[in-house]
Order: structure tokens, then C-alpha cells, then sequence
């Protein structure tokens, strides 16, 4: 039979234009087939659907993508006749005994056998392309079976590797649909092929088994081979979610130790630091976007979902898909937040227009330094302070070019950045934002405005930082004192004052007197807020830690498990306030000397219901320092009754 030779031009761009992004499962029944055909028919749709995809079946031994596409050659050779052919060029070469490099080899022998032959266009709409599994007539099984892949692999290492190479100039992606389980052939297709791996599973243990041991496999072999020094990125792809049923979802999703339910999300961010070396890793905006919906259209035949669903709601496979491949395509880490993708792409727009330049760049120029602002705020938000500054200081200069130096949204750019700074302990630049943001606020709005006193507190702050707390007490009750005089003792812009001023002498070492502010916020904000309001919770967890270092562990401790109890009850276990909570509770009974296996189990902390919310006892009664307390009580505290006059209600402070 003569077979006919597809033409396919190089892409255009760089040698390696395209990508292989290899779709694997451990066990079968996940739907990897069906969601590779899915994101194949999106791909192939882009740019105006001029971007070659080519889909290759390396399921040998139940091969079934074809059935997914209409194919005018249905006995066109495949993957198997392919790596025949490869494997008699080898023979060939080999009996030569002529030393060749290995890649040199690989190359040859490529060439000789070509790709071109092998795939077949399977949609007249797009530049989609199929390399079917093989030619299926009685010799198939036998030759399948005769097939070595590993033996292939030892007789030219670089061959499988320069295969993927030789597609990747031809085809803007290559998926490769993966044998599963532990099998030569599934090695070769989650190891030595792909830039990207998809690993498709279901909530199920069966299903999760065999990743975790894969993914470290193919990601230690591409660290410690020298020839294999290739990125390899994973993304999970949990499939048939049955969105009908939130709880069990949930219980699958984070785990549940009662149920000796594992949970997917923490056991791929688990993985993704031991593998990465990533340290902050959260899944959590990746899951909740990413999980493929069990649905009645997929459970007979072999239907393109995205083909068959044009309406793109959100209940729809087609939205599904797309939001997937927010992340797959363009190479996003499924560690970034959908938040961050959307801000990217936008400032990518903006760059490309600023490079064309005319009246579009000038259009966008402040756009995008508002979005650059915005993903600075985010990366703060995430600790990533690195990221931030840098996103604050381009946002900044356009700012500065654009609007000037006393332009609200410059001010802004420039508070933003000074915040990122005194975090990440550049003190003397974040200073110097602060003092020229004080200067200008002071200027145009007066020393009275709700922004010049926010300035004044951030400069305060900064001062404390470098080690200048006399000055920044100073200027800090200056901001203190005209919130009281504006807004009163129990606006909360005042509170927040207080609360700052009593950071400031912690960090001077007066450890009573930062203490009694503390009380005093907290009190405050309990009476006013409630006692599982957020800023409530804040005060909690500050005077804890004055606490600790004031070594009464007992009463950190309280106040901790008060801030954990009110943390489940309003964001749930799983929210990463929670989860820092429960970690500052662990930390304080390690202290106590609570063993480590015993300290995640939080226990009863409480003798006296009387003592059951700290705020309570405070207004309650007094506290009880003895002696000793009377001789360190400061002067102040007059200052600070006025401030708080209810905390003292019915009883004078010791002097």
C-alpha cells in the first residue's frame, strides 16, 4: 500500500517552537482519552485556527483516540510501525560499527525513517493531526508484544528525546495520550517526551496511588541526567467530580482524617514541594477552577464535548476545558492563583501595545501601571515580596512619567512600595518613600487628613523597624492623638492607632506598657466588633505574642486556641487563616512542652468559663500582677484610660 507523506512546514520562531505535553493516568476510567481530544479540538482552534496540533495514541495496548476523530486512512501505520522502523535504522547503523554521537544517531536515523508518513489530518476546520497507535490487523498483537522499549531507549538514549524535538519544529503541541500504569511505554511518554504533564485521576485512592511515585521519578532522572536538564511541569487534572454531592467533594478535595480520606489538593502541593523545592505552595485557586464535571453527554460514545456544547456557561465542559487551559497553555505554574493569570495576560496586552507603539501605547500606559499595582498588592498578600517590589517600582515609574509626583495613584504606587520594602527590610529606601509621601500629603491635604496621619504612622512604623522607636513613638502619638481629638476614643481608625503605637513599644522593650494597650484594643474592639471580627482576632493574636515573650504561656496560649476556635467556626479548617492560627497554637504548646505527636490536638484550654474570651475578663476584673506589677506600671496609663475609659470602669490602676 502506498502511503502518503504529510508536507508540514517548520513553525516559525525559535528551533523548538512547539511543546509536548504528555496526558497520563495510573489507573483506567479517569476520561484521559476523552479530556485530551477536548483540549486538542481548543488548541487547534487558536490563532484563528492556523496552530498545528498533532495528537499521538501511545495507549498500545487498548489504543482508542481514533474513535474520537473520522480518519479517511483507517490502516495508516502508527506509533508502533514508527518505532519499528527506528529500531531496523538502529540495527542497521549499529552492525556498521561506526561511532556516531549519540544524538547524531538519533537524528539519522529519524530522518531516514519520517515522521511525515505516519499521521493523518483529522479536522478540515484546523490544523489538527492524529498519529494513530498502529496499523490494528492480525500481527498486531505479536508485534506489540516483540516491541522493547526500554532496549530501544539503551540502543540510542537520545532517540526518544530528539523524536519529541523533531515534532515539537512542526507542531505548536504534541499530547501524547500515555499508556497508564508502571509500564516501559508509560515511562517513555511521562519522562523523556513532555515539557508539561497532565496527570488525569479521579477521587479515589486507586487512582492517586502511582503519582506521586512517578512525578518524582521523572523529575529526579531530569535533574541528575546532564543530556536531560528539560523543565518538566505537572498539572493535576481531577476528573468525573460529581458536583452534585459538596460535601464528599470536599472530604476528597482537602481530605478527612476520620474518614482516612487522603485529600488530593494537600497531597499534590505535599508533592509539588518535595519535587520543586517550592516552599509556599497553594493549590487552593488552581482547584477551585480546575475539576472536570462528570456528565451524562460523555457517558456513551466517544463525543468531543467542546464540539457538541457552544454556550461556554459555567456549568459547561467547553468552560471547564477553557479554564484549564488558562493554565496549560500559555506555561502558568498551577501554583499561581487564577487572580495573578488574569493580571499577567493583561500586562502582556499592555507590553505588546507599548511595543507597537502610537496612540495605542498611550493608551494603556496607565492602565498597566494600575494592573502592575494590583499584582504588586497580590504578591504582598502571598509573601512574595520580591515579585512585589519589583511590580510596585515599574508601576511607580509609569505613575511618576504620566501623572506626576503628587498624583493620588503615584502616591499610592508609592505607599505600596514602601510597605513592600519595610517588609522585606529595605528600611533606608522604604524611609525615604515615606518621608516624601508625608511632605506631599502634608501639602496638599493638611496635617489633619485621614491620609497624611496613615503616612505619618507608616513613617512611624519604618522608624520603629530601624531601631528609632523614640522617634516613631513620637510621631506615632501625634497620629494618636489627632484620631482621638477627630473621631474618638473607639473609632476604629483610633483603635488602629493604638495598636500600632503598642507595636512601637514592644519593639523599645516596654513589654507592660505595649501590653496594656493591647488590653485596651482589644477590649475595644471585642465591645464594639465582636469577638470574631477580624480585627478582634488581630488584637488577639498581637497580645499573644507580647505574651510569649513576656513568658506567661498560659494566657498566649488561651488567646490562640480563642483565635483557632473563632477561625473554624467562621472560614473552616482548611482557609490559610485557619491554618496559620492552628500553627501558632502548636508552636505555643511545644513551648509548654506538649509533645509533638500530641500538640495538632487541641486540647481543652480553659479552667474557668469566666475565662473563656480574654476581652470578657478584662472588662470583668482586674488582672493580677502582684507586687511587682505596681513598680513597672507606667505614667502613661492616665493617657491611655482617657483613651479607653470603659476597660477601667469601677477600679483605679495601681501606681
Amino acid at each position: 500500500m502506498e502511503l502518503t507523506s504529510l508536507s508540514l512546514p517548520p513553525l516559525s520562531g525559535s528551533p523548538l517552537a512547539g511543546e509536548v505535553i504528555t496526558f497520563y493516568s495510573y489507573k483506567g476510567g479517569t476520561g484521559r482519552t476523552m479530556a485530551l481530544s477536548n483540549i486538542a479540538v481548543l488548541l487547534a482552534r487558536q490563532h484563528n485556527a492556523t496552530a498545528p496540533v498533532l495528537m499521538i495514541d501511545w495507549d498500545l495496548e487498548a489504543p482508542g483516540l481514533h474513535h474520537y476523530f473520522e480518519q479517511p486512512q483507517e490502516n495508516k501505520p502508527g506509533v508502533l510501525e514508527f518505532f519499528e522502523a527506528c529500531r531496523e535504522q538502529l540495527l542497521r547503523r549499529r552492525v556498521g560499527g561506526v561511532a556516531v554521537d549519540d544524538d547524531a544517531l538519533a537524528h539519522e536515523v529519524l530522518a531516514a525513517v519520517g515522521w511525515e508518513q505516519y499521521v493523518t489530518r483529522v479536522d478540515q476546520s484546523s490544523q489538527l493531526y492524529l498519529m494513530r497507535a498502529g496499523r490494528f490487523d492480525s500481527s498486531y498483537p505479536d508485534r506489540l508484544a516483540a516491541m522493547q522499549w526500554e532496549e530501544l531507549f539503551h540502543s540510542c538514549p537520545a532517540l526518544y528525546r530528539c523524536f519529541a524535538d523533531r515534532l515539537a519544529r512542526h507542531f505548536r503541541y504534541v499530547l501524547i495520550d500515555s499508556r497508564n500504569g508502571r509500564t516501559d511505554s508509560a515511562g517513555v511518554c511521562t519522562t523523556l517526551l513532555p515539557r508539561k504533564l497532565v496527570l488525569v485521576f479521579t477521587p479515589s485512592r486507586q487512582s492517586m496511588d502511582g503519582l506521586p511515585e512517578l512525578v518524582t521519578r521523572a523529575t529526579t532522572y531530569r535533574r541528575s541526567h546532564e543530556d536531560e536538564q528539560r523543565p518538566l511541569l505537572i498539572y493535576p487534572l481531577p476528573s468525573r467530580i460529581d458536583v452534585g454531592d459538596c460535601g464528599e467533594r470536599g472530604q476528597w478535595r482537602r481530605g478527612d482524617p476520620a474518614q482516612q480520606i487522603p485529600g488530593y489538593q494537600p497531597a499534590f502541593e505535599e508533592l509539588i514541594r518535595e519535587c520543586y523545592g517550592v516552599q509556599q505552595v497553594s493549590l487552593e485557586s488552581y482547584f477551585d477552577e480546575v475539576q472536570l464535571q462528570q456528565s451524562r453527554a460523555l457517558a456513551y460514545g466517544e463525543r468531543v464535548a467542546v464540539r457538541l456544547d457552544q454556550g461556554g456557561d459555567r456549568f459547561s465542559l467547553l468552560r471547564t476545558f477553557e479554564t484549564f487551559l488558562a493554565w496549560l497553555a500559555p506555561g502558568y505554574l498551577p501554583w499561581q492563583s487564577s487572580r495573578e493569570i488574569q493580571l499577567l495576560a493583561s500586562i502582556g496586552e499592555a507590553r505588546r501595545a507599548l511595543e507597537q507603539g502610537g496612540g495605542a501605547a498611550r493608551a494603556v500606559t496607565q492602565p498597566l501601571a494600575r494592573d502592575l499595582n494590583l499584582l504588586g498588592e497580590l504578591y504582598s498578600q502571598e509573601g512574595k515580596l520580591r515579585q512585589a517590589v519589583i511590580s510596585f517600582e515599574e508601576s511607580l515609574s509609569l505613575r511618576q512619567r504620566g501623572l506626576g509626583e503628587d498624583h493620588p495613584d503615584t502616591l499610592v504606587s508609592k505607599i505600596n512600595l514602601a510597605a513592600a520594602l519595610r517588609q522585606q527590610g529595605r528600611l533606608d529606601e522604604a524611609q525615604f518613600l515615606d518621608e516624601c509621601i508625608v511632605e506631599s500629603r502634608e501639602r496638599i491635604l493638611g496635617g489633619d487628613h485621614p491620609d497624611t496621619l496613615a503616612a505619618r504612622a507608616n513613617l512611624a512604623a519604618t522608624l520603629g523597624l530601624q531601631g528609632r522607636a523614640a522617634e516613631g513613638l513620637a510621631l506615632q502619638d501625634s497620629v494618636l492623638d489627632t484620631y482621638t481629638r477627630l473621631l474618638g476614643p473607639d473609632h476604629p481608625q483610633t483603635l488602629a492607632a493604638k495598636a500600632s503605637r503598642a507595636e512601637l513599644l514592644q519593639q523599645r522593650g516596654d513589654m507592660q506598657l505595649a501590653r496594656l494597650a493591647q488590653e485596651q484594643v482589644l477590649a475595644a474592639r471585642k465591645r464594639l466588633l465582636g469577638a470574631e471580627h477580624a480585627d478582634t482576632l488581630r488584637s488577639k493574636t498581637a497580645l499573644a505574642h507580647t505574651l510569649l515573650q513576656m513568658q506567661e504561656l498560659d494566657a498566649a496560649r488561651n488567646l490562640l486556641d480563642a483565635v483557632l476556635q473563632a477561625c473554624l467556626h467562621q472560614l473552616g479548617p482548611d482557609h490559610p487563616d485557619t491554618r496559620k492560627a492552628r500553627e501558632q497554637l502548636i508552636d505555643v504548646q511545644l513551648q509548654m512542652g506538649v509533645p509533638a505527636d500530641e500538640a495538632t490536638l487541641v486540647p481543652e484550654l480553659h479552667q474557668d468559663a469566666a475565662m473563656d474570651d480574654y476581652g470578657d475578663a478584662l472588662v470583668r476584673a482586674p488582672r493580677r500582677r502582684g507586687a511587682a506589677a505596681a513598680s513597672v506600671w507606667p505614667r502613661q496609663s492616665d493617657e491611655l484610660m482617657a483613651l479607653d475609659e470603659p476597660l477601667y470602669a469601677g477600679r483605679t490602676p495601681p501606681r
